[in-house]
């Protein structure tokens, strides 16, 4: 009798195991994804003090994609914030929200000590940036 109870534990340890691998999987890369730039004026090392793509339907497509990679599972579907980070439907358009953007987009939050959001400079170009910043202000206008 104690040979099948060995087995039985075996096997639900060996079953637990398993779906609690499958679990921790499950949540995907939450590693910063690269964006295809493809077909997006380039814009060279310096940083544009304001969006360069504004109104570019690309850049909206791209941004989309780029978006919904890097900058959903925190700021939600569509800009919409489930409450883990800030609604992005609010952040302010034109020059005021370009510079706000940027400075996050770049160097990212740390509150309190801990990373809120991650640095992208040096991770993501400045056309993806700035394609993603399109793409939120095309959202806001719908």
């Amino acid at each position: 009798m104690r040979r099948g109870g060995t087995l039985a534990r075996a096997g639900l340890l060996a079953l637990g195991l398993a779906l609690t691998a499958g679990g921790a999987l499950g949540h995907g890369d939450v590693q910063p994804q690269p964006v295809d730039t493809a077909g997006l004026e380039p814009l060279g090392s310096e940083w544009k003090a304001e969006n360069p793509y504004r109104g570019n339907q690309k850049a909206v497509a791209v941004g989309d994609s780029g978006y919904n990679q890097n900058c959903a599972r925190c700021h939600g579907l569509q800009l919409v914030s489930g409450g883990l980070a800030p609604d992005l439907r609010y952040l302010p358009t034109g020059k005021e929200g370009d510079e706000y953007f940027v400075e996050r987009m770049k160097h990212g939050a740390v509150i309190n000590g801990v990373t809120k959001m991650p640095a992208f400079d040096g991770i993501l170009s400045q056309e993806a940036m700035w394609a993603i910043r399109t793409y939120i202000e095309a959202k806001h206008e719908e």
